[in-house]
C-alpha cells in the first residue's frame, strides 16, 4: 500500500484515540495536513475518523450583564422590597426596566397586585437565575447533559433576547484501526519526491529521491459540475426528439382571447373549464385589437348549428362579449389552433410542434399547480390516420425512454376519436396516463383552415413526466431551489 508521506508521520504518531490537535502536536504536522492525511488514511480503513456534534450554550451579551446585576425580574424586585404603590414602583423604576420585569415577576408569581399596591410573594433564586450563574462559571455547557430543571430554564431563556446563546460544536476524534496499528509498525516515511518544485529543479534533488507514484484509486469526494436544470433539460430533449421527427416548433402568446383558448376549438362558452373556478381571466384593458375577426363568423356559426361542418353545433347563441375576455392561457392547443388560421391546404403536410407555460386556477398540492409547461402537437395532411396518430404518440413515448405503452379511449371536445396514451412505470408498478390526443373535429378545422381534412393532435403535461421520471412524489420539488437535490439531477 503505497502512502504520502503526511499519512506515515500520522500513523506512527498515532497510538490510541486522540484529537486532531494532539495527533497534530505527536506528528509535527499542521491541523490542516492531519485533517487531509486523516481523511485519506480513512478511506484506506487505517484510521476511524469520528465527528460528534452537540448543541452548546454560552452567555449571550446581555446574559453577563444579568449575572452581575440580576435579571430585569430581580432588580425590580428589590426596587419593591416589602411592597409598595404600583404609582411610585413606576417613579422609582426605569421605563425599560419597569416593562421587562414587570411582566416577568407576574408570570412567575414572584409578586401580589393588590388594589394600587405591589407586594412580593416569593423572594427565592429562581431555576433561570440559578442556570445563569452556572453558566457563567463554566463558561459552556452541553445541552444534552442539563438536568430536566435546567432544561426548563434554558427554554424560558431561548425566549429573551442575547441572554445566552446555542451553537453547534463539532468534536472531532482520530484513532487508529487494528489494521493501521499493525502497518504503523512497517512503514517508514517516504522520502521520494510527490511534487515537483522549481527547487527540487534546481538542486536536482529528485534524481537521488524518485518519485511516488500517482494513487489514482484513492477515494475522492462526488464532484458536481455546473447543471442544466433537469426541466430545462427534458425541454431541450423533447425538443430534438419532434426535430428528428420532422416537426416544426411554433409560439404562441400567454395572454389569449377565450377566442382562441376556448371558441376556436369548439368549446360551448357554458363549458365548466371556463368558469374562474379553472381560469385566470384578465381586466382585458388596453389589450391590441383581436385578430380574430376572418374567424370569427365561422366559428360562431360551428357553434349555433354546426355550419357548413355537417355538425348540428352546440344549439345555443354564441356571445362574441365572451370570446372577447383576455385570459392566462389554459393550454397550448390554442397556439395550434393560431397556426392552423395561418396555414393553407397547399402547405400540407403540416407537421408543429409547441412547447410552453400553461396557467390554471388549481389548489396547490403535491400533483397541481397553476403554472406547469405542457407539450402540445399536430400534424394535418389529407392522407393521415388515426393509426398515423397512434404511431406517432408510440415513437415518441418510445424516445422518451418508456417501453411499455398502451392507449385507452378518452374523451375531448375538440378530438374524435379522442384517446388517452399510457405509460407503465416499473417503480409504482401501475399505468399513469400522460396525455390526451385525438383527431381535430370539423367544427374545430374547417372554420380555420378552410378546409375539412384529417388533423392529429396531442398534448401531455411535461412537469408530470419529468417528476415522474426522476422520482419526485411532489410536483413542487421541480421548482423549490433544493441546491443538494440539483447537483444529483
Amino acid at each position: 500500500m503505497d502512502l504520502h508521506p503526511h499519512e506515515i508521520r500520522l500513523l506512527k504518531a498515532m497510538d490510541c484515540e486522540m484529537s486532531p490537535e494532539t495527533a497534530a502536536e505527536k506528528s509535527g504536522l499542521n491541523i490542516d495536513a492531519v485533517a487531509r492525511a486523516s481523511s485519506w488514511l480513512a478511506t484506506k480503513e487505517l484510521v476511524e475518523v469520528t465527528t460528534v456534534v452537540a448543541e452548546v450554550v454560552k452567555l449571550g451579551a446581555e446574559g453577563g450583564e444579568y449575572v452581575e446585576k440580576g435579571l430585569p425580574e430581580r432588580q425590580l424586585l428589590e426596587i419593591i422590597g416589602n411592597g409598595m404603590p404600583m404609582a411610585d414602583l413606576k417613579k422609582k423604576s426605569p421605563p425599560e426596566l419597569f416593562g421587562i420585569g414587570f411582566g416577568w415577576l407576574r408570570k412567575k408569581a414572584m409578586i401580589q397586585v393588590d388594589g394600587g399596591d405591589v407586594k412580593p410573594l416569593n423572594t427565592k433564586e429562581t431555576l433561570d437565575e440559578k442556570f445563569l450563574k452556572t453558566l457563567a462559571e463554566k463558561k459552556k455547557l452541553y445541552v444534552k447533559d442539563l438536568d430536566p430543571g435546567f432544561q426548563k430554564a434554558l427554554q424560558d431563556l431561548k425566549g429573551r433576547q442575547n441572554v445566552i446563546q446555542i451553537s453547534e460544536e463539532k468534536t472531532i476524534t482520530l484513532k487508529p484501526t487494528k489494521k493501521g496499528l499493525q502497518l504503523s509498525k512497517k512503514v517508514e516515511v517516504d522520502e521520494r519526491v510527490g511534487e515537483l518544485t522549481p527547487e527540487i529543479i534546481k538542486n536536482g534533488a529528485w534524481k537521488e529521491k524518485g518519485f511516488r507514484p500517482y494513487q489514482v484509486d484513492v477515494y475522492q469526494k462526488p464532484s458536481y459540475p455546473v447543471r442544466v436544470h433537469p426541466l430545462t433539460r427534458e425541454i431541450r430533449r423533447i425538443k430534438q426528439i419532434f426535430v428528428n421527427m420532422g416537426f416544426r416548433e411554433i409560439e404562441g402568446p400567454l395572454i389569449e382571447t377565450a377566442f382562441w383558448n376556448f371558441d376556436a376549438l369548439f368549446q360551448p362558452q357554458d363549458h365548466p373549464a371556463r368558469d374562474m373556478h379553472d381560469t385566470f381571466y384578465l381586466d382585458g384593458k388596453n389589450v391590441k385589437p383581436h385578430d380574430y375577426s376572418k374567424f370569427k363568423d365561422a366559428v360562431a356559426k360551428a357553434h349555433e348549428d354546426g355550419g357548413d361542418t355537417g355538425s348540428t353545433g352546440w344549439k345555443y347563441k354564441w356571445s362574441e362579449e365572451v370570446a372577447r375576455k383576455m385570459l392566462l392561457r389554459t393550454h397550448t392547443t390554442a397556439v395550434t389552433a393560431r397556426e392552423l388560421s395561418k396555414a393553407k391546404p397547399q402547405d400540407m403536410p403540416i407537421k408543429v410542434f409547441s412547447i410552453g407555460k400553461v396557467f390554471r386556477n388549481e389548489a396547490v398540492d403535491y400533483k397541481h399547480l397553476p403554472e406547469f409547461y405542457q407539450v402540445e402537437g399536430i400534424v394535418a395532411d389529407p392522407s393521415v390516420t388515426f393509426r398515423n396518430l397512434l404511431g406517432i404518440l408510440r415513437e415518441f413515448y418510445d424516445e422518451m425512454g418508456f417501453d411499455k405503452i398502451r392507449f385507452r379511449p378518452g374523451y375531448f371536445p375538440y378530438t374524435e376519436m379522442s384517446v388517452e396514451p399510457e405509460v407503465y412505470f416499473e417503480e409504482k408498478g401501475e399505468w399513469i396516463e400522460l396525455g390526451g390526443a385525438g383527431i381535430f373535429r370539423p367544427e374545430v378545422v374547417k372554420p380555420l383552415l378552410g378546409v375539412d381534412v384529417p388533423v392529429l393532435a396531442w398534448g401531455l403535461g411535461l412537469d408530470r413526466v419529468v417528476s415522474l421520471k426522476l422520482g419526485l412524489k411532489d410536483l413542487r420539488q421541480l421548482y423549490i431551489s433544493d441546491l443538494d437535490w440539483l447537483k444529483q439531477n
